[in-house]
């Protein structure tokens, strides 16, 4: 399953629950999600747990659009909008959390 995750972990709890709750699988960071992936933030803690469990990724564009590039959690893989598109084709289905 791939899980979208769009809202930043500091103001929502999306994320969180997530990563509680789900199944493993895929999970994409998109939009202000990505401040999760980010070196020296106070949830890269939790994320870098939830690597064992989640293959971790986030939408590149957004990343470099919030002034982040080069500052993406190592093993954390950056897609770009095509890559988007095949991880929606290649998981059976997606949940979007809000």
């Amino acid at each position: 399953m791939l899980h979208i995750i769009n809202k930043s972990p500091l103001a929502n709890c999306s994320l969180d629950s997530c990563l509680r709750v789900a199944q493993p699988g895929d999970i994409l960071l998109i939009e202000d999600a990505i401040y999760a992936a980010t070196i020296g933030n106070a949830f890269e803690g939790k994320l870098r747990e939830a690597m064992g469990r989640f293959k971790i990724y986030v939408l590149q564009p957004d990343v470099d659009a919030r002034g982040f590039t080069g500052r993406v959690i190592e093993g954390v893989s950056p897609v770009d909008y095509s890559g988007f598109v095949e991880l929606t084709t290649t998981n059976k289905t997606c949940q979007s959390w809000l």
